[in-house]
């Protein structure tokens, strides 16, 4: 493969910022990350310069369950490419997509179509694309967000989709998926969690905190076993009280946890958001997009699982911009979001005041740790895939690249 070399005003990388920046890459992987006086541009490599702009990590989202009109359980190749594809030109180089709560019999098949589609595109993107091919962002596993959830605290997982945490449904997903699982969603509080957290991760997978109500104690005892993640951070758990402090009172102390958070400015507050950066910090909170079918296409109704929704602007009062729009089931509940993880960094800098290199961390290096990737997803640095952005200061994305292949405009 051709030695390509990129030239920008700065690289984020993004535990630094680097000026006048240099980033080599040969054979889909980054070879040389620095400054243009201490780096040498090979003679024969390709020079692209990206004038003012910024190089960044390519994003990851380890919470999405579908964009472009396609939901990632309708388990086929196309319905993965069109969210892989979409996903790529707002930044997002590698995705883990997610199940919703549903029946065995809907779920093992379903499992099985997804893991065999995203072992079809890691290989595409392990042996490079063909140059005519639409870039995809690479698929890196399955979250299994439920059946083993709380009922109190299910969002708009249905009630009758619920199961209690069971041993031998979760080795039947583990087969249905052909090994590609990579997160667990559980309630610690049920019985049973703590046996089927200890043999998740007995497997490789790694086990997230949510959808659950479980008390301060339930879940500190999930974290000192080995649970690392806390899924969308504030919905879909029990509320934090001062004499109470349940789920919320772990996440938000104990530095073990790293923190899913949908900044969308409809699922969580502005004074919230802030109130979880100065709890957890940028290098602990992950940018995530919980995103449905319905990411990218217009107000209407789209299915999320085996449930429709509607998708449509959000009431002034509850937005923190207007113009906003929202996906509900037929109960009002908020069901997933159509955000992407371009306009997550944006909200996050007007939001809360962070940098964009701090917005960036939270939106590539964090998440990539949440995945189990960080060595070589979320960060610039030699040896890792060439997953790149290109953004305005202002963080917008004007390119981007997976494994080696994508487009700078």
């Amino acid at each position: 493969m051709t030695l390509l070399a990129l030239t920008a005003a700065q690289a984020l990388t993004p535990l630094e910022t680097i000026e006048d920046a240099v980033v080599l890459i040969e054979d889909r992987a980054i070879r040389a990350v620095g400054p243009r006086r201490a780096i040498a541009i090979p003679s024969g490599a390709r020079a692209v310069d990206l004038g003012e702009r910024i190089l960044a990590p390519g994003f990851v989202d380890v919470h999405i369950h579908g964009a472009a009109g396609h939901d990632v359980m309708e388990a086929t190749p196309e319905a993965l490419q069109a969210v892989a594809a979409f996903v790529l030109r707002h930044g997002t180089t590698a995705f883990v997509p997610t199940t919703l709560s549903a029946p065995p019999e809907v779920l093992l098949p379903s499992l099985e179509g997804l893991g065999q589609a995203i072992r079809s595109l890691q290989v595409r993107a392990s042996q490079g694309q063909a140059s005519h091919a639409t870039p995809l962002a690479e698929p890196l596993g399955i979250h299994l967000e439920g059946p083993f959830l709380s009922a109190d605290c299910r969002g708009v997982h249905p009630r009758e989709h619920l199961l209690p945490p069971s041993l031998e449904l979760f080795h039947q997903m583990l087969a249905a998926a052909g090994g590609a699982v990579r997160i667990l969603t559980l309630a610690p509080e049920l019985a049973g969690a703590s046996e089927l957290q200890a043999a998740a991760i007995d497997k490789g997978v790694r086990v997230a905190i949510g959808h659950s109500n479980a008390s301060y104690e339930q879940a500190l005892g999930a974290i000192d076993a080995g649970a690392a993640h806390a899924v969308h951070v504030f919905n879909a758990m029990r509320p934090f009280a001062h004499r109470d402090p349940g789920i919320l009172g772990a996440i938000l102390t104990d530095d073990r946890v790293l923190a899913e958070v949908i900044a969308d400015g409809v699922h969580v507050a502005a004074p919230a958001l802030r109130l979880l950066l100065r709890s957890k910090t940028p290098s602990r909170i992950a940018l995530v997009t919980d995103g449905v079918s319905a990411t990218g296409m217009p107000p209407g109704q789209y299915r999320l699982g085996g449930m429709e929704i509607l998708v449509a602007e959000v009431p002034a009062h509850e937005a923190s911009a207007t113009g906003q729009i929202a996906c509900r089931n037929h109960e009002g509940k908020l069901a997933g979001s159509v955000l992407t993880q371009d306009r997550a960094v944006q909200n996050m800098m007007r939001l809360t005041g962070v940098t964009l290199r701090e917005a960036v961390l939270m939106a590539s290096y964090v998440p990539a740790q949440m995945a189990g990737v960080a060595g070589r997803k979320g960060s610039l640095r030699p040896g890792a895939d060439a997953d790149l952005v290109v953004l305005t200061p202002e963080g917008t994305v004007t390119g981007a690249m997976a494994r080696g292949i994508g487009n700078f405009v």
